[in-house]
């Protein structure tokens, strides 16, 4: 929670998308993130793209690992 009260609070967020939930058998799903965002301590703004892979057991998220594009 503290990581991403962190990242919300260094950038402005000009655009998003998010694509999916893309399914794997019903302990795995992924989902495609794609930001437009400014880094408000240094002005700079780019481009990011992610995705998330979700891993469930009984009903709940138990484990997050995330992809980023170089």
């Amino acid at each position: 929670r503290g990581k991403n009260e962190w990242w919300a609070s260094q950038h402005e967020v000009h655009d998003f998308s998010v694509g999916g939930p893309f399914p794997h058998g019903d302990d795995r799903f992924a989902v495609h993130y794609r930001y437009d965002v400014t880094f408000k301590p240094d002005g700079t703004r780019y481009g990011m793209e992610e995705v998330g892979l979700y891993s469930v057991a009984d009903g709940k998220v138990v484990r997050e690992e995330f992809f980023y594009s170089m």
